[in-house]
């Protein structure tokens, strides 16, 4: 068996897709994987090639063997069979491991392809397309572009084998040589009327399939305001129509994929009964030995494969055809922000990040919180601060301009930990830290500064417990702590926390306004929360209206200067 280099997926840089057409997309892919591609080839042609080889030796033996009764000829062609029945076997297992390579490399190359361009384009994609299509793309039509790689060596193999038989045939006969060298195209062109059609069908079934993932993502999303209306039946009534109307587009996918698959029977049984007939006459007037008829009916056999084969190609490279659009039709999206097209290099520390436009001014391990009257006016901050936005005009680190970062460097630096964040299902050790050390004596800090112990002891498999889906396992308060676990865990120069304690009770909250500055040590913090405990603890404290800084000062300055901070924080009547 070929050992091949082991090769972790994901890659660490998945490359620059061609976007311009579906057939473009997959030459890149193609081109990614070329080595793996042309090894592939060379086995598949010597895997199909040994098959009508052998023919021609059983043939031989027949001849020079059998019927010359040469037990010295026969002994020598029977060992030669053996020999590419053996060769035959070897080329068939390495085809197999790199088609299943190609096929796999293919595929997860598209599906990383794709979750690269989701996570830089934001909220563009789904904007645009819903999740459930997105999901499905990921799903469904990534595989089918792996399958077209698959099937690429035992192509390569069919049409090198189609050449060989018919060199062989030639020289023996030349009419039956010009007729499998001819027939075997022409009748393989007898399927291109299917090919329009097969095109159709498959897209509108995909796009009916990608609508139905839609709305069965949608649905189950929303079950329990569905629940509270009691509209559950409407939805299903919806769901129930829309899943019959892919049952009707994949009904008219069979025929033209039932004309295209019988095909693969019954045209090759045309030549094989063309050839056999012609064969036994030259034999009956002498000028074919019947070792030749009986190598001229097993070539006859052995096409039925490389035309199979040729007709399975097509097949699958329409699908992957298609599924390539549709992935397009996620990577053409263009993102929320643009990068700099000479970006500058990252400081070595965030210094100041400054935001000229709010009058927010972040130094380096300062604890600041910003106070709002409403949580979009802190969700738009932290959005310009951590460039989820393509306006970020006065924004400055260091003094210079964050436009000029790469969008990379600026969210590797730069966390923001949204007003909802979300857990993922999976280890609970990967989902605290996704990359870099995931050991106990990393992360037993973050939960103890967070008071997340007490969630961690109720785990019988303790950070080795696998959480479910979007972390429903956990309450709103656990789910919120196990974030900011994750947030403080990034270790980043400056961290954005959006309401981080709004769903937890006021000791726990005490506890980890308490804890908060030790944790994050030097690096600087920004809070936007309207929690007392919090701004007790912050170095500098800013009271924001419409988006600008109206007063500064500490906690304490604040509550006995502004009636506006009171009336915001303490919840004052005006």
């Amino acid at each position: 068996m070929l050992h091949l280099p082991y090769r972790e997926l994901p890659v660490a840089d998945s490359g620059t897709p061609d976007t311009r057409s579906p057939f473009r997309y997959l030459v890149w892919i193609a081109r990614q994987q070329k080595l793996l591609l042309f090894l592939n080839a060379v086995f598949g042609i010597g895997w199909m090639v040994s098959q009508a080889l052998i023919w021609a030796c059983v043939g031989a033996a027949i001849d020079h063997g059998v019927i010359d009764k040469n037990e010295h000829e026969l002994f020598l062609w029977v060992g030669v069979v053996m020999a590419l029945g053996l060769f035959q076997a070897v080329c068939g297992a390495l085809r197999h491991q790199l088609a299943v390579t190609n096929w796999m490399n293919a595929a997860y190359k598209t599906v990383q392809v794709i979750g690269h361009h989701v996570a830089k384009t934001g909220t563009a994609v789904t904007d645009v397309i819903p999740a459930g299509d997105i999901v499905n793309t990921v799903a469904s039509d990534a595989m089918r572009i792996g399958g077209a790689y698959d099937v690429f060596a035992r192509f390569a193999g069919a049409i090198a084998a189609w050449i060989v038989v018919s060199v062989i045939l030639i020289s023996s006969s030349v009419e039956l040589g010009l007729i499998v060298l001819i027939g075997v195209p022409v009748l393989a062109s007898l399927t291109t009327p299917l090919m329009g059609p097969l095109h159709t069908t498959q897209a509108a079934q995909r796009e009916a399939a990608g609508r139905l993932a839609a709305l069965g993502s949608d649905t189950v999303a929303g079950l329990r305001i569905l629940r509270g209306v009691g509209g559950e039946e409407v939805f299903l009534n919806n769901y129930r129509r829309q899943s019959n109307l892919v049952r009707l587009a994949g009904n008219r996918i069979a025929s033209p994929q039932a004309g295209l698959e019988s095909g693969q029977v019954l045209l090759p049984a045309i030549l094989t009964t063309i050839v056999t007939y012609l064969g036994a006459q030259d034999v009956m007037h002498g000028t074919l030995q019947p070792g030749q008829l009986v190598a001229f009916f097993g070539y006859a056999t052995f096409l039925t494969t490389p035309l199979r084969t040729a007709i399975e190609y097509v097949i699958s490279t329409t699908r992957a055809y298609v599924g390539a659009g549709r992935v397009l039709r996620i990577l053409n999206i263009d993102p929320l922000v643009t990068e700099p097209e000479s970006p500058l290099p990252w400081p070595a520390h965030v210094e100041r990040l400054d935001d000229d436009t709010s009058g927010v001014s972040l130094v380096r391990g300062q604890l600041v919180a910003v106070v709002t009257e409403s949580p979009e006016e802190a969700t738009a901050l932290a959005d310009r601060l951590g460039r989820f936005v393509e306006n970020v005009d006065g924004v400055s680190v260091n003094g210079t301009p964050l436009a000029l970062f790469s969008v990379r460097d600026t969210r590797a630096n730069i966390i923001v930990s949204e007003i909802e964040p979300r857990l993922f299902s999976g280890e609970l050790r990967y989902e605290l830290v996704p990359h870099g050390d995931v050991s106990n004596a990393t992360i037993m800090p973050a939960l103890e500064a967070t008071s997340s112990l007490d969630i961690l002891d109720a785990l019988e498999d303790g950070l080795d417990t696998l959480v479910e889906e979007r972390g429903r396992g956990f309450s709103g308060g656990q789910r919120q702590r196990l974030s900011l676990v994750r947030a403080i865990l990034t270790e980043a120069d400056v961290l954005i926390l959006v309401e981080p304690t709004s769903a937890v009770d006021t000791h726990t909250e005490g506890r980890i306004a308490a804890r908060l500055r030790n944790v994050r040590g030097a690096h600087t913090t920004l809070v936007a929360t309207t929690s007392p405990l919090m701004l007790e603890m912050m170095d500098l404290v800013y009271l924001m209206v419409d988006g600008t800084a109206v007063a500064q000062g500490t906690h304490r300055e604040l509550i006995a200067t502004s009636a506006l901070y009171r009336q915001t924080v303490l919840r004052e009547d005006s």
